[in-house]
C-alpha cells in the first residue's frame, strides 16, 4: 500500500493479506509471504527512487507504537546522505515513544506533521500503479 502521509518519498506499507495483529499470530506460508513481498517491493523502490538503503520496520503491537491492529511493514527509501554512519540508529533509539520515560527525545529529519499532508486518492493511485508496472516487469 502507498502511505497516505509518508515520511519520505516512497515510503509504502506491506500488509498480510489476512487480518492478524501480530507478526505471531501469522500462519508460518503468511509470515513467509509477508516478507518475500518485502523484499520485491524493496526492489521496485530502488529502482524508482535510486536509494541506498531502506528502513524496514514493523510496530508489533500496541506496546510498540502500532496504531492499526494488522500487521504491516513500513519501508522507507533512504540515502548514504540521509545521516552519517550509523547515527540513525540513535536517532530511532532516542525518537521511539516510551510510557515509562519521560525525556525530551530528538526526532528523526522528517517534517512535522503540520507540514505533512493528506494525498488525494489519485495521487496514490498513481503511484500505487507505478509501482504495480515495475512489479510486472521484474516478475
Amino acid at each position: 500500500l502507498v502511505n497516505l502521509r509518508p515520511l519520505v518519498p516512497g515510503h509504502v506499507l506491506v500488509v498480510s493479506n489476512r487480518v492478524a495483529p501480530l507478526l505471531s499470530d501469522l500462519e508460518e506460508e503468511e509470515y513467509e509471504d509477508l516478507f518475500r513481498t518485502v523484499r520485491v517491493v524493496q526492489k521496485v523502490l530502488k529502482k524508482q527512487y535510486k536509494c541506498d538503503a531502506f528502513n524496514v520496520a514493523v510496530q508489533d503491537g500496541q506496546g510498540a507504537g502500532q496504531s492499526v491492529p494488522h500487521v504491516h511493514v513500513h519501508i522507507l527509501p533512504r540515502y548514504n546522505t540521509d545521516t552519517e554512519g550509523d547515527g540513525i540508529y540513535n536517532k530511532l533509539e532516542n525518537w521511539a515513544p516510551r510510557d515509562t520515560e519521560k525525556r525530551v527525545r530528538p526526532r528523526l529529519d522528517v517534517p512535522d506533521d503540520s507540514e505533512r499532508r493528506d494525498r488525494t486518492e489519485k495521487e496514490m493511485a498513481d503511484e500505487a500503479a507505478i509501482y504495480k508496472s515495475l512489479i510486472n516487469e521484474s516478475l
